[in-house]
């Protein structure tokens, strides 16, 4: 199964952007799921504002007791606050990342921007986890902790890759909670993705002139087989393109050219981002076994589009630059 034979590059792109920066970073160090009670955002410090001292009846002036300070934050996710603090450190991890990769660093803004979008979109999914009834137990987070320790050759290799990351105890441990939660949520989303889809399996001519696609339809036109000339431009396999629901192609012309055929029909010549295509729909399956890929992109999609519809429905201030 290829998406768009020929075309590495476009099959390679991220078709959402990344949802949950802390999954990145945490989760594949360990598993998805906790027990217990522990409601994200429930270790955050106050945010309300309180006066500093009182006068007695007898006119004496006396200090109150200490109160919290309020905590400066960089968002707040219905009601729910995202630390400034929280928000560098994070900020600074993921431009740590970005000097071990080989590709184009995004602006500054951007990068402030996609790392804001993922904690809030990390902290909505744990929100919902919460609502669902799916909460950690501190002894599960414990049992999760001590597992990492194992993963990085005791507690001195895991309280050197918090330090190195950023982190401190009960700063990771937060996130640690609070990216359980998530990805808990993230699970029964993705989950309800079926493994069957309708299905088309098509095979494609490509070529990069307007001229030589007409010239190509027109053979077809006089009666020349589709396969003959799909072969021919394509030798190793013909512009399989293999079996494929909607919304997995990188090319929506031709998936929906595809999708407008029936068995043994060929589509005009369609022109895209990539060239001039003709298209061939082979076989049709209503409930057609998804391919792991065509089910992990629809998964993507689908975890995508609930987020979104979150954003539209909370409410999200946005308290920095």
């Amino acid at each position: 199964m290829v998406r768009m034979k020929g075309v590495t590059s476009c099959e390679k792109k991220l078709r959402n952007r990344l949802i949950a920066l802390f999954l990145a970073i945490i989760l594949p160090l360990s598993a998805c799921n906790g027990g217990g009670t522990v409601p994200p955002g429930s270790t955050r410090p106050s945010n309300s504002p309180t006066s500093a001292r009182t006068l007695s009846a007898t006119s004496t002036l006396t200090l109150s007791p200490p109160t919290p300070t309020a905590v400066p934050m960089a968002a707040m996710v219905n009601s729910e606050g995202i630390p400034l603090a929280d928000y560098q450190a994070e900020l600074g991890r993921y431009q740590a990342a970005l000097t071990t990769t080989n590709q184009a660093a995004p602006s500054d803004a951007d990068q402030k921007k996609i790392v804001l979008d993922d904690l809030i979109d990390t902290l909505l999914l744990a929100q919902a986890a919460t609502q669902a009834g799916f909460s950690v137990t501190q002894a599960a987070l414990q049992t999760r902790v001590d597992q990492l320790a194992v993963n990085l050759s005791g507690e001195d290799g895991l309280a050197g890759w918090e330090k190195q990351n950023g982190y401190t105890d009960q700063s990771f441990r937060e996130s640690l909670s609070l990216s359980i939660a998530a990805a808990w949520q993230r699970d029964q989303i993705i989950s309800k993705v079926p493994t069957t889809a309708d299905q088309v399996h098509a095979f494609q001519i490509l070529v990069s002139s307007s001229t030589l696609a007409q010239t190509i339809y027109q053979q077809l036109q006089n009666g020349v087989k589709f396969a003959t000339l799909s072969f021919y431009y394509e030798s190793n396999t013909g512009g399989d393109l293999g079996w494929f629901p909607r919304g997995y192609l990188t090319v929506p012309e031709v998936e929906d050219a595809a999708f407008a055929l029936q068995p043994g029909e060929y589509s005009k010549v369609i022109q895209s981002k990539l060239g001039y295509h003709i298209i061939e729909v082979v076989e049709r399956d209503p409930n057609h076994p998804l391919s792991a890929d065509a089910r992990q992109t629809l998964q993507q999609q689908a975890l995508q589009k609930w987020v979104d519809d979150q954003r539209t429905k909370s409410k999200i201030t946005i308290l920095i630059p």
